[in-house]
């Protein structure tokens, strides 16, 4: 049986940070992202791990590059 990941609270906070830097709201990134609210709202808080397709997707909303979010993640760590 495969392992669930466990949602890494660096990713929570890198798009959490970026997104409100950015001055959008979870419905704005959410509606782009193609993604509910709550979905959203539970990456932000760690209470979830993303497929890192939806990761993608979440960083295209917000018009940041997929490498720049990953090296926030890893500045987190």
């Amino acid at each position: 049986m495969a392992r669930m990941a466990k949602p890494d609270p660096a990713l929570a906070a890198a798009i959490r940070t970026m997104r409100e830097r950015r001055g959008l709201t979870r419905e704005d990134v959410a509606y782009q992202a193609g993604v509910t609210v709550g979905s959203l709202a539970r990456i932000e808080l760690a209470q979830s791990a993303p497929a890192w397709a939806t990761v993608a997707q979440i960083a295209q909303a917000m018009n940041v590059p997929l490498v720049v979010l990953v090296r926030a993640v890893e500045e987190l760590q």
